[in-house]
């Protein structure tokens, strides 16, 4: 069994005395580990940094088994992580929640190609909080968890939508709030795709879409919470506003 690919790395964790076990998602297979021989050389060991853009040769005896992965650098992004706190945690929390929401060798081509897009932004701290809420409700749809934004749940309107409803994800307009209105979560113009979305707005859009991954996705894959890595991102977003 084997197949080649390209792939963006997720983890990477020592595997005995010289190798490594890598998890890469990639664009045709998916989340995928194998094993790297000498993946704890000098050689070896700089390319196997999260985020970066691999060439990828997984073989096996048999599908189910691990596997080994021959790998090739195609592109490293440790520059632009390490350019700043914001980009290296937003790096460290796309890698966590690929690693964490999707499954193990399931393609998802359609998110793949929107989070080598969203990487390629790294360092560009201006646009890339934008970007990153973008790619989350993305996300979100490709678990089939996304949410309805374009007319109010209540009354069917496509105007003054403020909330979003915290069960079905579906727009509740400022009209059809009424008296759950102090229920119901923020829906600011920028998580619709509307206006200049300041970093206040980002922050609330990011409170919304944080709400359906923790108590509508985590929920689905066992009840394990979050990654950490995503509650330390939106703390560096809230430290330079």
């Amino acid at each position: 069994m084997d197949w080649r690919d390209h792939g963006i790395l997720l983890t990477s964790r020592r595997h005995g005395e010289t190798a490594a076990i890598i998890e890469v998602f990639t664009e045709g297979h998916g989340r995928h580990a194998g094993v790297v021989r000498g993946g704890t050389s000098r050689k070896i060991a700089p390319i196997l940094q999260p985020g970066a853009q691999l060439d990828v040769l997984w073989r096996a005896r048999l599908e189910e088994h691990i596997g080994t992965f021959q790998v090739e650098p195609l592109r490293s992004r440790a520059a632009a992580a390490f350019s700043g706190r914001l980009a290296l945690a937003g790096l460290n929390t796309v890698v966590a929640l690929l690693s964490f929401c999707l499954p193990e060798r399931e393609a998802h081509p359609r998110i793949y190609k929107q989070t080598e897009q969203l990487m390629d932004l790294l360092g560009q701290d201006e646009i890339w909080v934008l970007a990153y809420l973008r790619w989350e409700l993305s996300l979100l749809e490709e678990l089939g968890f996304g949410l309805d934004l374009t007319r109010c749940a209540v009354t069917g309107v496509t105007e003054g939508l403020e909330y979003v409803s915290p069960k079905t994800g579906r727009a509740v307009s400022v009209d059809g709030a009424g008296d759950w209105v102090d229920r119901l979560l923020p829906l600011p113009p920028c998580l619709r795709g509307v206006g200049d979305a300041p970093d206040t707005e980002l922050v609330q859009g990011l409170l919304t879409t944080g709400h359906f991954l923790e108590n509508h996705v985590a929920p689905s894959l066992g009840n394990n919470p979050l990654p950490g890595a995503r509650a330390r991102f939106i703390d560096q977003i809230n430290r330079q506003l």
